[in-house]
């Protein structure tokens, strides 16, 4: 059990440019909150316990009960409560727990904060931002480990973020709290401890475009939040056996942009979309439908998708593992993008059913 005195310690500001992601986050709210008085933080767990990840450790101490404010167990009730502070001129930061837990707030998402300023012709815009953990790989089963990010990337009038590295962690929430659009951050839970150092030249992030994390000449790795750290390590296998892929984050998932994403396939000819979620009506669905309507004649090969096992995820972690979209996969459909054989003894040599039975 983590002491009292062990979290306390690790609420304090990251040193230098050496930090962790979940400390980017922190520092990122806690700069909002001194910068902004209108800022505030709201959820189940974010005071005295410090947020059920630890993101919001020792903001109560530093900001006081009326700007960290602990919420009941009711995710429609706080999420309404903030939807009505935007409303009134505040800049709400929201935070559900784990995304499955956003389903009960998914009227006050859908038909509130993403309708009322077309409803209202523009008058009334409701500028919140919803912080909430995705994701598997932490062996949370079925219930918990959700990746839902797609669905919302359905709905008008949201944008939706998903920061992969600790620049973006650091300094998407910023742009978030200015955008006058309801934003849904989705942080995925395996990347919490991921520690490094931010860049000397780390600063003010895009929330508009997709980022070019590796460039490469031969395939595009395209895909977002917890599996960019899998399409990288992908891509220096790949490197290894002479194919050079250039790896896409995604980022912004709502509204996509699509030149990033166009122009590196434009480039490479071939295209293999990372996606947690599950296959059918995906994200990597919609990314492959684009690039299909719209760079039919630059592709050289067909779209190839990664996604997750049509499945509940399973809590057994080698069921769970067996799941997920895993690096040896990704290096797998990458080589059937180009053309060449699969290694030999590579896990997912085989394309992934297009359906799947959960029993």
């Amino acid at each position: 059990m983590t002491t009292t005195h062990t979290r306390a310690a690790e609420a304090a500001a990251p040193s230098d440019r050496k930090t962790t992601y979940r400390e980017a986050m922190r520092e990122a709210m806690r700069e909002a909150l001194r910068s902004d008085e209108r800022v505030f933080l709201m959820g189940e767990d974010v005071g005295r316990y410090g947020g059920c990840f630890g993101v919001s450790l020792g903001l109560l101490e530093e900001f006081g009960p009326e700007r960290i404010r602990d919420a009941p167990l009711s995710e429609s009730a706080f999420v309404g409560a903030g939807i009505g502070a935007a409303l009134a001129g505040m800049r709400p930061i929201v935070e559900i727990m784990t995304v499955n837990f956003s389903l009960l707030a998914l009227d006050q998402i859908l038909n509130n904060a993403a309708t009322l300023l077309h409803m209202s012709g523009g008058q009334l815009p409701v500028p919140i931002v919803i912080r909430m953990t995705t994701g598997a790989g932490r062996q949370l089963a079925a219930q918990h480990s959700h990746s839902l990010e797609g669905w919302y990337a359905h709905i008008p009038g949201l944008r939706v973020l998903a920061p992969a590295t600790l620049t973006d962690a650091r300094y998407m929430l910023a742009p978030a709290l200015a955008d006058p659009d309801p934003v849904l951050i989705f942080e995925h839970g395996s990347l919490y401890n991921v520690s490094g150092d931010l860049p000397p030249d780390a600063g003010p992030v895009d929330i508009d475009h997709a980022a070019v994390r590796r460039p490469g000449t031969d395939v595009s790795l395209i895909t977002y939040g917890g599996s960019l750290p899998k399409a990288l390590a992908a891509a220096d296998d790949l490197a290894s056996g002479g194919i050079s892929a250039e790896v896409i984050d995604v980022r912004t998932l709502r509204p996509l942009d699509d030149a990033t994403v166009g122009d590196s396939v434009a480039r490479t000819h071939r295209a293999v979309v990372v996606d947690e979620g599950w296959r059918t009506g995906s994200l990597a669905a919609e990314i492959s439908a684009r690039l299909t309507e719209q760079h039919f004649y630059d592709l050289d090969a067909p779209v190839e998708r990664v996604c997750s096992a049509e499945v509940p995820i399973p809590y057994a972690r080698r069921l769970e593992e067996a799941a997920l979209p895993q690096v040896d996969g990704i290096v797998a459909a990458a080589h059937r993008a180009v053309g060449e054989p699969v290694p030999t003894g590579t896990n997912g040599a085989e394309r992934q059913p297009v359906t799947g039975r959960s029993g």
